[in-house]
């Protein structure tokens, strides 16, 4: 399980690189708009196979988005690679607020109360 974790972060990582590839103006037009599909692909909640279909839904996310950023990678000059993980590693090292997480789950714990309240001012009458 701990492998599968590490892999995770570094797709996620990879992902991200990719991302700031496609916005790197060095990065040849084609391989930015390869890489920027290749980014989207990856932050989608759309996928090419759905995800509820067993085993097959989860290829794409194991198989298609590892090609993907791999050839990304082996298309982008290497200078453009290494500030592109760079940037990936700075954003990736900031820290995270629990604060606002727990501000943004209270938002929408409050907003599904105010629903439910409604909803059974609905129904009841």
């Amino acid at each position: 399980m701990n492998k599968v974790q590490e892999a995770a972060k570094r797709i996620k990582q990879d992902a991200l690189t990719v991302y700031f590839v496609a916005r790197n103006r060095d990065t040849p037009v084609f391989v930015r708009l390869l890489a920027l599909a290749i980014a989207a692909y990856a932050i989608s909640p759309i996928d090419l196979i759905p995800d509820f279909i067993p085993v097959l839904g989860f290829l794409d996310d194991v198989i298609l988005l590892p090609l993907g950023i791999m050839l990304v990678i082996k298309l982008t000059p290497t200078m453009v690679i290494e500030a592109s993980r760079a940037k990936a590693s700075e954003m990736t090292a900031k820290p995270v607020s629990s604060v606002a997480a727990a501000v943004v789950i209270f938002v929408w714990l409050l907003c599904a109360g105010v629903f439910g309240y409604w909803l059974l001012g609905i129904v009841s009458t």
